[in-house]
């Protein structure tokens, strides 16, 4: 587990709670699984009571803690999966999924018949319902273990316990050993995998209908899905009204720290919060496979731009965690949208605009991430004003959002998108001159070129099988 003292003793220091950072950044997560915001936050609350009850050691309830804020890390790995195969909506699906119990046959049979290309022609809908059953059972395990491998190595990235990478991997194990992915039974899933797991399920119900038909629910599928043992801790907290009330009507969020352990309380120094950035970038890189390193590319663009423009250290180090982290709105669009191979109509368009509004609303709510708000939600604004969301121009328009508005459109015309082929740098430098101090910053584009020009630069990897729509090649409005 992260070290304490080494936290609070490093030179570069700063009075920055990790549990903070993680629990407005799981606000993202809850966004992808399509669950109402601080789902996440509420779990980790929910799952801390129950392990008060069963008198968890300090470093078991320190491992436990992470691991609820961060338990659906792995859930951008499977949502284009879940949307291709199902020709539906990845987020409308994950919430549906939730609120049954999938482990019953005739249940899971009825939420692919239900779930199937919606409203498409009945013939369409049969067609592609054979094609989800033909995977079988084996289909559905391949899914979910690349969700929990995929979330279990990004907890070890981050530098977390093998308590809290274990417990995130056998997040939808149960007890009766019809859970996935790997069928554990009883004691051999992790003992804090089982809170993982009750507390999510208890959360969701208790969002959608209230506190009793949760209890009811936990009761319910005591002994198949959930440890006995669990559950009965959780019902020794159901007469809490007091909590109840707070963990639906208080700001949770805010609140996190009151459920932390206090003997296990971690601060995040300027190399651990690269470092959580980072990860939330391949967590936000992962929910399309044509957005695959994309985070990662405009982070390295705007921080060579920036450093030809002779910004200092710690201005270049801001700005690429803003741009590692400029996606995050994303999580919250349909992989329909994000994966479709033509031109998006006005309503599609409408929903991809709103992706930097809700950029800004999570990492406004994160105190030491807040600096990079404004220049993160500007990433589609242009100098004449016609960019989105807001409409910014080149008065109010930073330099730092300037430099990302260049390094994020250079490197989306370079990768490949399902509606063309990435394209040549020369290419994809041409398209952006023509827009030069109209829509980009000249000093900006000018250090791009430079930056590109560099031999040190590293090509960035192309995703082959590209479909090519040569009307679209120079629309970088949506490639980015």
């Amino acid at each position: 587990m992260l070290c304490a003292d080494t936290a609070r003793t490093h030179d570069t220091c700063v009075e920055v709670r990790l549990s903070d950072v993680l629990a407005g950044l799981s606000m993202a997560l809850d966004l992808t699984e399509g669950q109402r915001p601080g789902h996440s936050v509420r779990s980790c609350a929910i799952g801390m009571r129950i392990a008060e009850v069963l008198g968890l050691s300090s470093d078991q309830r320190s491992a436990l803690f992470y691991a609820l804020l961060l338990k659906d890390l792995g859930c951008t790995s499977n949502a284009a999966r879940f949307a291709a195969l199902f020709a539906a909506d990845d987020r409308t699906l994950k919430t549906r999924l939730t609120l049954i119990d999938w482990s019953k046959a005739l249940e899971s049979f009825r939420f692919v018949a239900e779930g199937v290309a919606p409203g498409h022609f009945w013939l369409r809908r049969v067609w592609q319902a054979l094609a989800v059953f033909s995977r079988g059972p084996e289909g559905a395990r391949e899914v979910v273990r690349t969700r929990c491998e995929r979330g279990a190595d990004i907890a070890r990235l981050i530098g977390f316990s093998d308590d809290t990478v274990t417990a995130i991997r056998a997040l939808d194990e149960h007890w009766d050993g019809r859970g996935q992915p790997y069928s554990l039974k009883g004691e051999q899933i992790p003992r804090l995998a089982r809170i993982l797991c009750l507390s999510q399920t208890v959360e969701i119900f208790f969002s959608t209908y209230g506190v009793l038909t949760a209890y009811d629910m936990a009761t319910s599928r005591r002994g198949t899905w959930f440890d006995p043992d669990v559950v009965d801790a959780l019902l020794a907290v159901r007469a809490d009204g007091p909590f109840w009330q707070w963990l639906g009507e208080g700001d949770v969020l805010n609140d996190i720290g009151s459920v932390e352990p206090r003997d296990a309380t971690f601060l995040a120094d300027q190399n651990r919060l690269d470092l959580v950035s980072e990860a939330f970038a391949r967590v936000i890189d992962a929910k399309s496979p044509w957005t695959y390193e994309h985070s990662h590319g405009v982070a390295t663009l705007a921080a060579g731009i920036a450093t030809i423009l002779g910004f200092p250290a710690d201005e270049v180090r801001e700005l690429r965690r803003a741009a590692l982290l400029h996606d995050l709105g994303k999580l919250g669009v349909s992989n329909l949208i994000l994966d479709k191979p033509g031109t998006l109509t006005s309503a599609e368009f409408d929903i991809i605009r709103q992706h930097p509004s809700h950029t800004e609303r999570i990492l406004g709510r994160i105190g030491c991430f807040s600096p990079l708000t404004e220049v993160a939600a500007s990433h589609h604004e242009r100098l004449d004003g016609t960019g989105y969301h807001r409409r910014l121009g080149s008065g109010i328009l930073t330099k730092h959002a300037r430099v990302l508005c260049v390094a994020d459109v250079c490197n989306a015309l370079q990768m490949s998108r399902p509606y063309r082929a990435g394209l040549a740098t020369e290419r994809a430098l041409e398209i952006m001159r023509r827009e030069a101090g109209t829509g980009f910053d000249p000093d900006c584009l000018a250090a791009l070129e430079q930056l590109l020009n560099s031999p040190e630069l590293i090509e960035t990897e192309q995703i082959p099988f590209a479909r090519l729509v040569p009307a679209l090649g120079e629309d970088y409005w949506q490639a980015a």
